[in-house]
């Protein structure tokens, strides 16, 4: 791109100090900030979890934002945008909130750490819930920057179902693979589920069987760059990364504990 990098999505699975603090979480809240200190724009998405204290942290929700109904297994959706703020960053965090699928108290996982059944509909719903949002903000990102599995079906949909709108035409996806892959299955049905636009049967052929890895690996084919920031990530996955020919960067701890990944993973941005 030659340094041609101007703005900078972030949709993260994890933001502290909403939640918290994890690796996606930390790395949410100070990449962005760090991002935007290099004079580049950014904007942040997350899951409104139930977690999340709305008026400890006064979230507002965004009415002008808010109002689209999402269709997913034949149900409509309301897609609800909140906002807040993180003053020592100067930078604002979008929320994409939704009570069937965000209210709970928890992340992914239930008190007795059982994999919610629905996770696949709300990785969907979030996916589709930033980029709709991203498009009525008229807001053209050049890297869409993907942390956390979440975020994982965001690249199909992109490059597939929203190939065609001016807002994404000259987006790249960069996708940081960490630690967080669920080793449980997501619901057989979940590639039925998630057809949306121009979205084939071979885009979504891994997920016939619908595991966590799959679901990586859906997100890599789509994907313009690869950042492998975990450390116990499926070797099977960084294989199939590598062997799509995709520029991979391996971040450090070391860089992750000094916060001087920032300036690698811009550099890693502007060679896109």
């Amino acid at each position: 791109m030659d340094n041609s990098v101007k703005k900078v999505l972030f949709v993260c699975s994890e933001i502290t100090p909403y939640v918290p603090e994890s690796e996606i979480a930390t790395i949410g809240r100070y990449l962005p900030q760090g991002t935007q200190e290099k004079h580049k724009e950014i904007r942040a998405f997350t899951p409104r979890y139930g977690c999340i204290n709305e008026r400890k942290n006064q979230l507002h929700e965004v009415i002008r934002l808010s109002g689209m109904n999402l269709i997913i297994s034949d149900v409509d959706r309301p897609l609800i945008i909140k906002v807040a703020s993180i003053a020592a960053a100067h930078t604002q965090v979008y929320f994409i909130d939704n009570e069937d699928y965000f209210k709970r108290k928890y992340i992914d996982r239930d008190e007795h750490g059982v994999f919610f059944p629905d996770n696949d509909e709300r990785a969907i719903f979030f996916a589709r819930g930033v980029l709709e949002t991203v498009k009525k903000l008229r807001w053209a990102p050049d890297i869409i920057h993907c942390h956390g599995w979440i975020s994982h079906l965001l690249p199909l949909y992109l490059k597939k179902a929203y190939k065609d709108d001016p807002i994404f035409s000259n987006s790249k996806v960069v996708l940081s693979l960490y630690d967080d892959t669920p080793k449980e299955s997501f619901s057989p049905d979940f590639m039925d589920k998630a057809y949306f636009g121009a979205v084939s049967e071979k885009d979504l052929e891994l997920l016939k069987d619908p595991s966590g890895i799959n679901l990586a690996k859906t997100a890599a084919k789509f994907s313009d760059g690869i950042i492998l920031a975990g450390e116990t990530i499926p070797s099977s996955l960084v294989s199939y990364c590598r062997d799509r020919g995709l520029p991979v960067l391996k971040s450090k701890p070391k860089s992750i504990a000094d916060g001087s990944y920032i300036d690698e993973y811009n550099a890693f941005y502007d060679q896109l």
